[in-house]
């Protein structure tokens, strides 16, 4: 049997890949993705491992009038389920529950995993995790920019149903896509040199 081809480099992938960077959603701004392009996205971000194909993750979006009325339900539940805070401090994140959509496009990955099966939850809550970069890169891809977050929306019960999810799942992450005025420079990257051992007999 003959040697496999391999297949040639795509140096423009590869550039894409070494310059990503994730713009704050503040920074964020129309254009956006069209319907077509949100639906490639998406379709994109579910090429990624999954084990035994159980599809342990699903999507919401948000977009358009949506943004300020999520946001307006998460402020009002933030004040609710804040009321020992002073109350500078609870209106200020409030405030920022209700600028939580700023970009053109939210789509919020919901991880679900799927119970009485081999696969661990630890490996499904990765698949999701797989989906959420996956949509960093198609973002980008597609001519974006995007941002990955979670925080207190991502965590608390309430904010979480009012977000749309139920029992069982949680936010793996809100991915917020759009164009930015100005890409940040880079920040300092890991050094993979000390970070990477070779495998050898345990002693």
């Amino acid at each position: 049997m003959s040697s496999p081809t391999r297949r040639p480099p795509q140096p423009e992938w590869l550039a894409a890949l070494e310059r990503r960077r994730s713009v704050s959603a503040a920074g964020l701004h129309a254009p956006g993705p069209d319907p077509e392009e949100t639906r490639r996205l998406l379709a994109i971000a579910a090429r990624v491992p999954d084990h035994a194909m159980l599809v342990p993750w699903r999507f919401i979006l948000i977009e358009g009038a949506a943004r300020g009325e999520v946001g307006a339900l998460l402020a009002e539940a933030y004040r609710a389920r804040n009321p020992q805070m002073p109350p500078e401090k609870r209106e200020k994140f409030a405030g920022i529950m209700a600028r939580l959509f700023p970009a053109p496009l939210a789509v919020i990955v919901v991880s679900r995993p799927v119970g009485g099966t081999m696969i661990p939850d630890f490996e499904q809550e990765l698949s999701a995790g797989a989906v959420c970069m996956n949509l960093l890169t198609g973002a980008r891809a597609l001519g974006f920019d995007a941002i990955w977050v979670t925080g207190w929306a991502a965590s608390d019960a309430e904010a979480r149903r009012i977000l749309g999810l139920g029992e069982g799942e949680r936010v793996a992450g809100i991915l917020h896509v759009g164009t930015a005025a100005e890409t940040p420079a880079d920040r300092p990257r890991p050094d993979v040199e000390a970070l990477t051992t070779r495998w050898a007999p345990p002693e």
